[in-house]
């Protein structure tokens, strides 16, 4: 327990003092992981905000609750578009070589060490399956196609309510992308990433009608089997069901 409580303390004055690799001038892990040029790639819409509902943030931040129940209502590609983009789109990409991304939701030192997996139940146009947000792109690549919910629900520690959403948000992590320039405090820096990219999930949800709830609690194996992951390199770190409010 001790050493747990370790990586929630700062650690950064051990980072100046060590040889990252971005230090050693080796190159950074790309911004976005790479796929086969024989995968299937769907272009999403653009985001324009038309799909919001409620424009007042007084109000999402005040509505904001987990929410578990869900109407067998079929989640909009314009409305999963912009839940990508609010969680992690890319705005714009800076430096040489593609050094950073400017993104709706911020990163210690804009590392952005996520991708997105969805598992889709029910999206207008899209069939079911597991697929990848492509960030950079604002696409998606298809993973793997099926019903996938009960899966992701029993992987989740068998809750059951994960079932009944459109879809299921599923973010794994890339640690090198921190460790590149933080080293040992990336760790840190990525469980405070995460809580970012959930909690525009969560106002971003709210703006449009819909709710999510956070699910911190799974099989590391079976979820990293489901998105097909190696566990080690790429990992899942935190899930959300987003569905219709009844």
């Amino acid at each position: 327990m001790k050493i747990n409580r370790e990586v929630l303390k700062s650690n950064f004055p051990q980072v100046e003092s060590s040889e990252t690799d971005q230090g050693k001038g080796l190159p950074q892990p790309p911004l976005q992981k790479p796929y086969s040029g024989e995968a299937s790639i769907i272009d999403l819409p653009p985001v324009d905000g038309e799909v919001i509902q409620n424009g007042d943030i007084y109000s999402c931040f005040k509505e904001r609750r987990s929410l578990r129940k869900y109407t067998e209502d079929s989640m909009s590609l314009e409305e999963l578009a912009y839940l990508l983009w609010a969680t992690q789109g890319v705005d714009k990409v800076v430096g040489k070589r593609n050094f950073a991304t400017f993104r709706p939701v911020p990163s210690g030192g804009a590392r952005h060490a996520f991708e997105t997996y969805l598992a889709i139940n029910r999206v207008e146009g899209l069939e079911k399956g597991i697929y990848r947000y492509l960030h950079k792109d604002h696409q998606l690549v298809l993973v793997q196609s099926g019903d996938f919910l009960d899966k992701v629900a029993a992987a989740a520690e068998e809750q059951k309510f994960i079932a009944n959403a459109a879809v299921v948000f599923i973010w794994s992590c890339f640690p090198a992308r921190c460790e590149w320039r933080y080293s040992v405090a990336a760790p840190k820096l990525i469980l405070l990433d995460a809580g970012h990219v959930c909690q525009n999930l969560y106002l971003s949800c709210q703006s449009i009608g819909w709710g999510t709830c956070a699910v911190a609690s799974y099989d590391q194996e079976k979820m990293d089997e489901l998105i097909q992951v190696d566990g080690q390199e790429e990992f899942t770190v935190y899930l959300a069901p987003v569905g219709k409010k009844q």
